[in-house]
């Protein structure tokens, strides 16, 4: 495949970008998409052929499945049906959350293949955020199949920049919608009748957090590590994870430097008083969200901030935990498979 082409979709080749990854998408090819959680490897949903090709470019496992993103909350009939006993929290959801980063895992219709959901009877479906990618999808009048841009296991991708990293000569056409807004894969719930309130299960926890699902029913967070058959997208131990080994630890006196070693670190907010910071002299300091310690601006930098210490030569990556409260929550998830041993 010769090398990867990159379309900055700006005001002045907004169209040309659009046009360039419908025809491609059309005739069955695979495209680099901006969302606003992460860049997403993009192919028709309903095309096979083309959906084993994204499993193929990110050497993705055949029982990981694929979120369907679609343009327009009427398209959903198209790929989901929504069972009577949950279509009114359901809907509430949609209406609350879509267009944005919620993804909900509901039964199929004949339409979406075995191959998208891994042979599961349910697909996760969501409405982006993204313009870019909803114009494509509206003009393609297709579902689009779309796992984050980069080989798999890898870190996710939050610019152009770092998918043509992953993916060059891999994949035909990059479309550069800039920085991802959220920088945080989507949250992933499952809503289930329950005898008082509406169970919401968060199976990936992400930008919408258990606090702003509340109001709708009653939460229930999926903490379990390890998934040796995933029924959504980033449930599998390892995952999100820098080819440097990563390392977490419950406090940092725990960590213990080996000699002739090069550390990096990971830190919230660089504050010395977490311990982290003055614990060694790190040969590198990145910072996920630097002196003020906001969550939402530390979701933004993570991926972008380990892939950094990634690229420094390093010979580990010490990550500082954050609070698992609100993003936190969706941070820490990613810590922890980021860091989990690798099979």
């Amino acid at each position: 495949m010769p090398e990867t082409r990159l379309i900055a979709a700006d005001d002045q080749e907004m169209d040309e970008a659009i046009d360039a990854a419908v025809v491609l998408l059309a005739e069955g090819g695979i495209v680099a998409l901006p969302t606003e959680t992460v860049y997403g490897l993009a192919a028709d949903a309903f095309n096979p052929e083309a959906v084993a090709r994204v499993f193929e470019v990110k050497e993705r496992p055949a029982f990981d499945p694929l979120i369907v993103h679609i343009a327009s909350v009427t398209d959903l009939p198209a790929v989901a049906e929504v069972p009577d006993e949950i279509d009114q929290t359901v809907r509430q959801l949609i209406s609350n959350f879509w267009p944005g980063p919620l993804t909900l895992l509901l039964p199929k219709t004949d339409a979406v293949s075995d191959l998208v959901t891994s042979g599961l009877p349910e697909v996760a479906v969501r409405q982006s955020g993204n313009l870019i990618f909803r114009s494509i999808g509206k003009k393609l009048g297709r579902p689009i199949a779309a796992p984050s841009a980069n080989r798999f296991g890898r870190i996710s991708p939050t610019s152009a920049g770092a998918v043509v990293k992953e993916l060059d000569g891999r994949i035909p056409l990059v479309v550069d919608g800039g920085a991802c807004s959220d920088g945080l894969e989507s949250t992933i719930v499952r809503v289930e009748a329950g005898p008082k309130r509406p169970l919401i299960h968060i199976l990936r926890a992400g930008p919408v957090t258990k606090d702003q699902l509340q109001k709708f029913g009653k939460v229930v967070v999926d903490k379990r590590r390890a998934i040796d058959r995933p029924e959504t997208p980033g449930q599998l131990a390892s995952h999100y994870a820098p080819r440097t080994p990563l390392l977490m630890f419950d406090k940092p006196e725990d960590f213990v430097p080996e000699e002739g070693k090069q550390y990096g670190l990971l830190s919230y907010k660089g504050d010395p008083k977490a311990g982290y910071v003055d614990r060694h002299d790190w040969a590198r300091v990145e910072c996920l969200s630097p002196g003020s310690g906001k969550l939402p601006e530390a979701a933004v930098r993570l991926f972008f901030t380990m892939r950094l210490l990634d690229e420094a030569g390093l010979d580990a990556i010490v990550a500082e935990p954050v609070s698992e409260k609100a993003l936190g929550l969706a941070i820490m998830d990613r810590l922890r498979r980021a860091a989990a041993p690798r099979g």
